[in-house]
């Protein structure tokens, strides 16, 4: 495969160069890194009629085959993994390391769905049994976001064609292409019409959303836009999977051996330029080691070099594109207009390329917007707390709960804070493990539904009850 050759959409399993195209920065120089394909709405009318069509049978496809199909597709992702993260860290801006284990982690989420069986629900009662059987919904209409272009995709497309279901997938506009590299892998692979990709600008996604031809939608990014989904998709009650944001907070206990931390604890933050949904927004330290920790902490990001994600030994690299990059701008000058303490960073002064200095704020007020809103960047509020149950409260006092993290030398003592917090996922002495058998999603704001495990392959079935009369 030619990853230097024209983006083309993948329709009914054969390449559409587009009527119109859109230009894709490399968030490191601002230049224009190549041009995607901008569908219209006829073009999305062709791939969601291309899904409907493909729908009966791929639902009647054995699930063996189906799993089959998607091992394939893990593989031939695995296979070209070189230049899917090259380009991948062109478009999205993260080093080059980090982009390599993104494409490593889609392809191994990918085979890891293919393990889960959907259950048969079987109850005998007044002489009747009862068989409860969990079938396709129909076409899935996925939109991923520009943070995880190919791992988040994977995330929708392994459980809803295993279960049976056909796709049309929409990637970011800011980082489309790595998608697009993956329809075309997918074109030898799948049923033409099983897995449609289609890239376009601020149109497309609304089109997607109301369009009468979609039964699903699972969609990944802010919390302000997941409701504009779920509101088109109320208008024809789609079923919608929502995994929204997050303003994850840490607590660390003050047993944790400092110097240990203080690593894990800087890069639960900043991986990835901060721009996680998962990441730790919020950082509260015991009064016994904040002055400490929050030492050790800026010392150890001292030695992060910011710079072009596909130079040698960059750790962190550009914001993805500039309406995110203003956006953390705008919380940077709040902070310095507030008057609030920067152990690091604050420099707002625009260079090429979309790069943000490392910035750490020492324990701003509660009601800052740095520590009420999401920043999704790499700007990070160290927050002092005095007892468990004062920062137990803090930490669920948000609009989010999609997942925090509990830092302990004693593990029962984390357990009992974890358990305490109001999020969809608590780790303890960890950052931002994920499994495809393990349950994921988030309370309140962030979001709606389930991925990963048994209960993620459910959110892409319709329960269906079939009563048989015992003799």
């Amino acid at each position: 495969m030619d990853f230097d050759a024209a983006y083309t959409m993948t329709i009914n399993g054969a390449a559409v160069a587009g009527e119109a195209r859109f230009p894709v920065l490399n968030p490191a120089t601002e230049a224009v890194l190549g041009a995607a394909p901008d569908c219209t709405r006829a073009e999305l009318d062709t791939a969601v009629a291309a899904a409907r069509a493909a729908f009966p049978g791929w639902a009647a496809t054995p699930v063996a085959e189906r799993r089959a199909a998607i091992l394939a597709l893990s593989a031939a992702i695995a296979a070209h993994q070189d230049a899917l993260s090259r380009l991948l860290t062109r478009e999205q801006g993260k080093p080059q390391a980090e982009a390599m284990a993104e494409v490593q982690g889609a392809a191994w989420f990918l085979a890891g769905f293919t393990d889960i069986d959907l259950p048969v629900d079987v109850v005998e009662d007044a002489g009747r049994r009862f068989e409860t059987h969990h079938v396709p919904i129909g076409v899935v209409g996925a939109i991923s976001p520009w943070n995880f272009p190919v791992m988040l995709a994977m995330f929708k497309i392994g459980p809803a064609l295993i279960a049976g279901n056909t796709m049309v997938l929409k990637p970011s506009p800011f980082a489309p292409l790595a998608a697009l590299k993956i329809g075309e892998i997918a074109r030898d692979i799948l049923p033409p019409g099983v897995l449609n990709v289609v890239s376009g600008g601020d149109d497309l996604g609304p089109w997607l959303t109301a369009h009468p031809g979609i039964d699903k939608l699972s969609f990944t990014g802010s919390s302000a836009t997941g409701r504009r989904v779920m509101e088109s998709a109320a208008h024809s009650l789609k079923r919608v999977t929502l995994e929204l944001g997050g303003n994850d907070a840490a607590i660390v206990l003050p047993d944790v051996d400092v110097q240990v931390v203080a690593e894990k604890l800087f890069w639960s933050a900043f991986a990835n330029n901060g721009q996680i949904c998962v990441a730790t927004k919020r950082m509260y330290i015991h009064k016994d080691i904040y002055e400490p920790l929050k030492a050790a902490i800026v010392e150890y990001a001292k030695g992060v070099k910011v710079g072009d994600g596909s130079e040698q030994g960059t750790g962190i690299g550009p914001i993805n594109n500039k309406q995110q990059y203003d956006r953390v701008i705008a919380l940077i000058e709040d902070a310095k207009a507030n008057g609030y303490d920067f152990l690091m960073g604050g420099d707002t002064a625009r260079t090429e390329g979309y790069f943000i200095p490392i910035t750490i704020l020492d324990n701003p007020p509660e009601t800052s917007r740095i520590v009420r809103e999401e920043q999704f960047g790499p700007v990070l509020p160290l927050l002092r707390f005095d007892d468990i149950d004062e920062a137990v409260a803090r930490a669920n006092e948000s609009e989010y709960g999609l997942a925090g993290s509990v830092w302990s030398g004693n593990e029962a003592a984390a357990v009992a804070v974890a358990n305490r917090l109001g999020t969809g996922t608590v780790w303890i002495n960890d950052l931002q493990a994920l499994s495809p058998r393990a349950a994921f999603g988030g309370h309140r704001q962030s979001g709606l539904g389930i991925e990963g495990s048994v209960h993620g392959l459910l959110e892409y079935t319709l329960p269906r009850t079939v009563v048989t009369t015992l003799a």
